[in-house]
């Protein structure tokens, strides 16, 4: 559960270096160059990543409620949303111009599917704590940046081709989860 808890506050702490502590991250750049301070902020997110999930695979599991049996298909739906959201600020649709924080709210999205498809407590510290992290770095790109300027409209074909993307990624990930933990299908 150490490594779990780790994991999730150097991901919070390498995402938000930037915005807490500007002049830290100033002067990695003057020391390193920008590539160099992006490079060290690069390693930390994929070692944090790497801790959360050893430390998810290795945590005790520790029961605190029983997910509802209807919660496997309003995960799947909402696993089609978060991919969805998370992909529509680099699209090249119409729909890009719809919310300021796409990707966040994808997280959100992705982290509450998974709270509600798992009832132990290793998935509320993973899950759980990405959710908030990407609240808190809504609120804080909102009040550094001040009002939001929509991006240029893009195109139909554009946004079909999202769609599309989301289906083929959403299919991916359900193999690669079913080949590595529990299937994300009931009965499967």
């Amino acid at each position: 559960m150490t490594i779990l808890v780790l994991g999730v506050a150097l991901w919070w702490a390498a995402h938000l270096l930037k915005s807490v502590t500007p002049r830290l991250r100033d002067g990695m750049t003057e020391r390193m160059g920008e590539a160099g301070a992006r490079g060290v902020i690069a390693g930390l997110v994929l070692l944090s990543v790497v801790l959360m999930v050893v430390g998810f695979v290795w945590a005790p599991f520790q029961h605190l409620y029983t997910p509802p049996g209807w919660a496997v298909h309003v995960n799947n739906v909402a696993m089609l949303v978060a991919i969805y959201l998370l992909g529509l600020g680099h699209s090249s649709g119409r729909a890009r111009r719809w919310l300021r924080h796409p990707m966040l709210l994808g997280v959100i999205v992705w982290a509450g599917a998974h709270l509600l498809a798992n009832g132990d407590l290793a998935a509320l510290i993973l899950f759980g704590g990405l959710a908030a992290w990407a609240i808190v770095s809504m609120l804080l790109i909102n009040m550094r940046e001040g009002a939001w300027r929509r991006p240029d409209a893009g195109s139909a074909r554009g946004d079909v081709k999202h769609i599309v993307l989301t289906v083929v990624i959403f299919a991916v990930f359900a193999g690669v989860h079913m080949l590595v933990g529990p299937s994300p299908f009931p009965g499967g």
